[in-house]
C-alpha cells in the first residue's frame, strides 16, 4: 500500500505540473511583496534578489519595519506602506509602484479559535485582510500588470484552502475563499496576459505559526519552491512535502483529508 501511495501521489504531482499558465523570468521582474516585513514576505524579498529581479517593492503597514528589508540591497528593494484593508493606501501603492510586473499578494493574518468561539471581530478580521485585502490589491495592480506587457499575479493562500482545521476557523474559511477568489481572477486576467498562481503551503516556520506543534517547512524553501513553479508556469503550486502529500490525498480522497485536519 505504501507503494501505491506514493505512486498515485507522484502521478497526481505531475500532472499538476502540466497544468501551466504562462511562465515568466524572476530575473526580468518588478516585484511588489505585501507582508514583506517577516516571515514568507521577507523571504520573498530575499529569493526575488537572488534571482536577480530588477527591482522588488516591499509593503508593509509601517514603513519603519521594512528598514532591515531595504538594507538587504538599498539600489534594488522599495518600501512602500501599505494596510491592504485601506483603500486609498492600495490606490497609491499602485500609483508609486507603476512599473510592476508581479504581484505576490502575502499579507495575511490568523486569529486562534474554532468557528463556535472565534471573536466576531477576529473572523471578520481574518476575512479583510486575507480574502478582501487581497482582492483590493488585485484590483489595483492588474490595469499595472496589463499596462507593463502582462506578468503574473500571485496569492499565497493554504493548504487549509482544501480542508479546515480546528482551532483556527476563521483563517479555514478566509483562505478557501481566496482560492475561490484566485480562480476567479485565473479566468478573468488570463485574457489581459497575466498568469494567476495559488499556492498552497503548509506550516511554514514563522512568527504567524509559533507555538504550533507541528513540523514546520522552512520559509526560504518555500519561497524558492513558489518562484521555481512560477519559473515553470505551474498555476497550483504545493511548495512543501506536507502540502504536496495532502493534495495527493485530497485529489483522490478529499474527505480522507478533511478527516485527518480534523483530528489535528
Amino acid at each position: 500500500m505504501p507503494h501505491l501511495y506514493r505512486s498515485v501521489q507522484t502521478n497526481l504531482w505531475n500532472l499538476r505540473t502540466k497544468e501551466k499558465g504562462t511562465c515568466m523570468l524572476i530575473g526580468k521582474s518588478i516585484a511588489l511583496v505585501t507582508g514583506a516585513n517577516r516571515g514568507i514576505g521577507r523571504s520573498f524579498v530575499e529569493q526575488l534578489l537572488a534571482y536577480g529581479a530588477r527591482r522588488v517593492y516591499a509593503a508593509a503597514r509601517r514603513k519603519s519595519d521594512l528598514e532591515p528589508v531595504v538594507a538587504l540591497d538599498p539600489g534594488r528593494v522599495v518600501a512602500i506602506e501599505l494596510d491592504v484593508t485601506d483603500l486609498d493606501q492600495v490606490s497609491a501603492a499602485a500609483t508609486t509602484a507603476e512599473d510592476v510586473n508581479l504581484l505576490i499578494n502575502n499579507a495575511g493574518v490568523a486569529h486562534v479559535g474554532s468557528v463556535l468561539d472565534v471573536s466576531p471581530e477576529a473572523a471578520r478580521r481574518d476575512m479583510e485582510v486575507n480574502y478582501f485585502g487581497a482582492l483590493a490589491v488585485a484590483r489595483a495592480f492588474a490595469p499595472v500588470i496589463e499596462a507593463n506587457g502582462g506578468g503574473g499575479l500571485v496569492n499565497l493562500l493554504s493548504v487549509v484552502s482544501l480542508a479546515s482545521m480546528p482551532g483556527i476557523g476563521g483563517y479555514n474559511a478566509s483562505k478557501a475563499a481566496a482560492w475561490s477568489l484566485t480562480q476567479s481572477l485565473r479566468a478573468d486576467l488570463g485574457k489581459r496576459g497575466i498568469s494567476v498562481f495559488g499556492i498552497f503551503p503548509g506550516p511554514v516556520d514563522t512568527d504567524m505559526s509559533r507555538g504550533v506543534p507541528v513540523a514546520k517547512s522552512d520559509p526560504n524553501e518555500v519561497a524558492r519552491a513558489v518562484l521555481e513553479g512560477i519559473e515553470a508556469g505551474i498555476e497550483d503550486i504545493f511548495p512543501d512535502r506536507m502540502s504536496r502529500e495532502a493534495y495527493a490525498t485530497w485529489a483522490v480522497n478529499h474527505k480522507a483529508v478533511e478527516r485527518q485536519f480534523a483530528a489535528m
